[in-house]
């Protein structure tokens, strides 16, 4: 059996701001200029709809959310009707009264609401208060037909956690784009921020390489301060695509705005697959400790 055709993938990298409508309107101009430039998936930054909130615990924050499918899925799914283009449309999104989760809806090439990730893991860290917007998301690890491939999507947290990634290969994505909102503290910059943005790509880079798949991180850039508090954050941008050997084979600014396209060959991931067997060589059979918290010894024994 011959692999799938190439296809090629769009990042938009992108600044956000106040106003959701107007990051609404931008994001569907850059969807329709990364589908002029030959992409067929193309993947917006984490909660581009507004600038990221989750800096402070706010309640009245919530007003941001919408249902899925919503305002931004009709508006990007438009787009993707008229171009012929699939896009992964990170969304607040508002399942319910008092129940709300970080999400990415797959639009498909006919515009049509086609599949949803809710984010699984959730952080709670300094000016990442997460926890106190979203729910974990009930949906697991879905990956989406597009019509040139198969694509997985996770977003931000979740692209520290190599089990996700591995869940998404067994289940055949070509492609793990993670949408993305990550950036320096400004007074950690000088001292820590090298190590903090090449942990990042490197971590990224591994998942490609260890289960033979295309990654794309697709960032937002700027400097977000919330009003009266914080030092903010500076979003680093850095949006990248890695190959199935994790060879960067394309990277944007730290910045400015850009649309990166780059190309997904099936090809290449059956070679790699072929020379670095790693799924196959996986030992299924001794991994049940995997799903523990913690794998605690019992007294006295060593570890």
């Amino acid at each position: 059996m011959s692999p799938e055709s190439k296809f090629r993938i769009g990042l938009v990298q992108m600044a956000c701001s106040a106003d959701p409508a107007a990051n609404l309107q931008k994001a569907a101009a850059k969807v329709e200029e990364a589908a002029r430039a030959g992409a067929d998936v193309v993947c917006l930054p984490e909660l581009f709809r507004s600038r990221y909130f989750c800096q402070k615990e706010d309640p009245a924050t919530f007003d941001l959310a919408e249902p899925v499918p919503g305002p931004s899925t009709e508006r990007l799914g438009e787009v993707a009707k008229r171009l012929g283009v699939a896009v992964v449309a990170p969304v607040f999104e508002r399942r319910a009264a008092g129940v709300y989760h970080n999400s990415a809806a797959f639009l498909d090439e006919d515009g049509r609401f086609a599949g949803l990730y809710r984010k699984m893991h959730i952080p709670d860290d300094p000016a990442y208060y997460e926890k106190f917007y979203f729910a974990p998301g009930d949906l697991g690890f879905p990956v989406f037909a597009a019509r040139r491939g198969s694509v997985g999507t996770l977003i931000c947290w979740d692209q520290w956690y190599p089990e996700a990634a591995r869940l998404m290969a067994l289940r055949g994505a070509s492609v793990l784009f993670y949408p993305t909102a990550i950036g320096w503290h400004p007074h950690e910059k000088a001292t820590h921020g090298a190590a903090q943005l090449d942990a990042w790509v490197t971590i990224q880079r591994g998942h490609a390489i260890a289960n033979g798949l295309y990654v794309a991180a697709v960032n937002r850039v700027g400097h977000e301060k919330p009003e009266g508090e914080g030092a903010g954050i500076e979003f680093w941008g850095n949006s990248f695509v890695a190959d199935p050997q994790g060879v960067l084979v394309a990277r944007a600014s730290a910045d400015r705005e850009e649309i990166l396209v780059a190309e997904v060959d099936p090809a290449r991931i059956e070679d790699v697959r072929r020379n670095w067997p790693f799924l196959r060589d996986r030992r299924i059979d001794a991994y049940e400790g995997i799903t523990k918290r913690f794998l605690d010894a019992p007294p006295g024994a060593a570890r």
